[in-house]
């Protein structure tokens, strides 16, 4: 992966009085990173990894774990926030944006107006399909550096950090675009279907 091309993302660090109005209503700053999972942490297997992109039944792409490591590496800086309540700022990841995925395929956009993201454990999300190009999404492989480890998602999670983080699906293998939507793990639970920090859609009603 370190031969990959590298697109570099936004970088650079803010003055510490600047982060209030960098953090949404309703949440604290932490420095840790809490770790939330919905159920057991799986081990990575590499050897038989792949990742697909699909629209209903048709597939799109797909990669296995070395193909995917060729593609196009982006650097990114930004907060994520939990719905949980802590926020976490200057995060660093480098991974592969869903705009590098869609380029792959020969598509400059999404081809239908929802997605479903699809886990290791049977877990999924749902998001609008323009929620995840013009850079606001990746499949992040790295944090601070370091490969991604398993307990944050390694090797691959769903990055889209401008929504509550659960969005951010851990263990993805999978993006399939709809044209119709179907909330999720946590959306049938009684999470916000969108989940906008700045707007505290925690729950089904805000």
């Amino acid at each position: 992966m370190n031969d990959s091309p590298i697109s570099r993302g936004f970088s650079g660090r803010r003055r510490a009085d600047a982060n209030a109005k960098h953090i949404p209503p309703g949440q604290h700053l932490t420095s840790d990173f809490p770790v939330l999972s919905a159920g057991p942490t799986p081990e990575p297997d590499f050897e038989n990894w792949q990742f697909q992109l699909g629209d209903g039944d048709a597939e799109l792409g797909s990669w296995d774990w070395t193909q995917f490591g060729v593609l196009t590496q982006t650097d990114i800086t930004t907060d994520i926030h939990c719905v949980t309540s802590w926020s976490k700022l200057d995060t660093r990841w480098r991974g592969v944006t869903i705009d590098t995925l869609l380029d792959a395929v020969g598509l400059t956009e999404p081809p239908s107006p929802f997605a479903i993201i699809s886990c290791e454990g049977g877990y999924t999300t749902n998001l609008p399909s323009e929620d995840l190009i013009d850079g606001k999404a990746m499949i992040a492989t790295h944090f601070d550096g370091q490969p991604l480890s398993p307990e944050h998602g390694g090797p691959a999670r769903l990055l889209v950090p401008h929504l509550y983080f659960w969005k951010s699906a851990k263990w993805v293998r999978a993006i399939e675009f709809r044209d119709a939507d179907e909330p999720g793990f946590w959306e049938q639970l009684g999470y916000h279907n969108y989940g906008d920090p700045w707007r505290e859609q925690r729950y089904d009603g805000d």
